[in-house]
């Protein structure tokens, strides 16, 4: 990543949700030591809330006293242009990191294309000369995305992706996975944080749902209130963390039980 954003490409970062993406390219980011702005797609989101808009109004007084003892006076209101996220990063030359950039109708990252191919970001809806922007030298893109199968996710133009380069991601081997466990964990832990990695491997293996890093730290957080994790306990974490990626309430039993039958399979040591 730090090798193409030295040469200005663009990056774009792609791995299922829960892997990383959006820390490791904060991350790159901050190690730029220039400012970073941040956009969070949406299928909501349109052209002008990448860009800016006429969203505000200027009032302005004029006071005429020309003639002795004689006072005019007038307000002029006008619209008033408010930059957004992406025209803020390519005016003052910050890092951009569009996190879930597929997430947004592809018609609103149109505008990206004459950013990453001209160096010039246009304006719509904005008048005269100021309706086209100069891309700052400094100004550089992280772009993240689910793969397309994921539920919500648009799949980009080839135009735009194109101009990108594309580094594909996984999850972490399990040194890394428990390095960024136990740099998460304030204080000691009745398991080895290594057991407990491996535990939400398995279930990341067998559970048709999504299982990240990020369930490994809250499970961790949740033994941090307890003396003693036995089995049962640790069954009841990992239901809690779990849960709310199941649809409904009916699930959560079938969730708890292979839960148990993995937590009954691996050898932990309590």
């Amino acid at each position: 990543m730090q090798r193409w954003l030295t040469v200005d490409r663009p990056v774009h970062l792609i791995g299922p949700t829960g892997c990383g993406k959006t820390a490791l390219a904060m991350h790159v980011a901050r190690e730029r030591d220039q400012p970073v702005v941040w956009i969070n797609g949406d299928a909501e989101l349109s052209t002008s809330d990448l860009v800016g808009e006429y969203a505000e109004k200027e009032r302005i007084s004029e006071r005429d006293q020309y003639i002795h003892n004689v006072l005019k006076s007038k307000e002029i209101v006008k619209d008033r242009w408010v930059n957004n996220p992406l025209t803020l990063a390519v005016e003052e030359g910050a890092t951009l990191v569009y996190n879930e950039f597929s997430r947004t109708k592809p018609v609103a990252n149109n505008v990206l294309l004459s950013v990453f191919e001209e160096g010039v970001l246009e304006l719509p809806g904005q008048r005269g000369e100021s309706r086209y922007v100069d891309v700052h030298p400094d100004f550089r893109a992280i772009l993240t995305s689910n793969s397309v199968e994921y539920a919500g996710v648009h799949e980009p133009q080839d135009a735009l992706l194109d101009r990108l380069i594309g580094v594909y991601m996984d999850f972490y081997d399990l040194e890394t996975e428990v390095e960024i466990v136990d740099s998460q964990i304030n204080g000691d832990i009745d398991i080895e944080t290594k057991q407990l990695v491996e535990l939400i491997r398995k279930l990341r293996d067998r559970l048709e749902i999504n299982v990240g890093t990020r369930a490994a730290i809250m499970v961790a957080e949740g033994a941090s209130t307890v003396n003693t994790v036995d089995k049962r306990t640790l069954i009841e974490l990992s239901v809690d963390v779990l849960a709310s990626k199941v649809a409904q309430y009916s699930e959560v039993q079938t969730l708890r039980t292979e839960i148990e039958t993995v937590v009954e399979d691996t050898d932990i040591k309590l």
